[in-house]
């Protein structure tokens, strides 16, 4: 039985390394982190920017395998640390915490998706071939308002509950 579970380590850390590196793959064949380097002007420290990008990947695995360890906020509130009276500042800043974290997790994606496909240059193919000669950056953010509702619509209504 201990053998077993040997082996279940192995095996899970073997397959996270794998999707880890198949994840750094991408980013680095994109070319993600030296643009976002290059459009915030922060050349000088692209290497920072890619171990933040490695540190929230690991945090992130972390926490979808361990996902006890991310709770801090209800040991926060059962604990009640600075009095009873503070626990709906507590509250809001735990949510203003999980907006902004989605927030900047839906820039990234949303950033990633777009870099793909502007590697793959489907979008100059696709505006020449249909004769789209203005009105492209036009499009490219009705895209991604519709990206947005699309996906407000679907947790605000509480929609991957369902299974649909």
């Amino acid at each position: 039985m201990f053998l077993k579970w040997i082996l279940l380590a192995i095996c899970g850390f073997s397959f996270g390394l794998l999707s880890s590196a198949g994840v750094f793959t991408v980013l680095a064949s994109v070319g993600l982190i030296p643009r976002f380097a290059g459009k915030m002007h922060v050349a000088k420290k692209v290497f920072a920017l890619e171990e933040a990008v490695v540190l929230g990947t690991i945090a992130g695995g972390c926490l979808s395998v361990f996902p006890d360890y991310g709770k801090i906020g209800s040991y926060v509130l059962a604990h009640e640390f600075f009095g009873v009276e503070t626990v709906l500042i507590w509250k809001w800043a735990g949510r203003s915490l999980l907006a902004a974290g989605g927030f900047f997790s839906g820039i990234f994606v949303g950033c990633l998706a777009f870099a793909i496909a502007e590697m793959l240059d489907s979008i100059p193919i696709f505006s020449r071939r249909i004769g789209f000669r203005h009105g492209l950056g036009v499009a490219i953010t009705a895209a991604a308002f519709g990206k947005l509702i699309g996906s407000l619509l679907y947790f605000g209504e509480r929609i991957f509950l369902s299974g649909y």
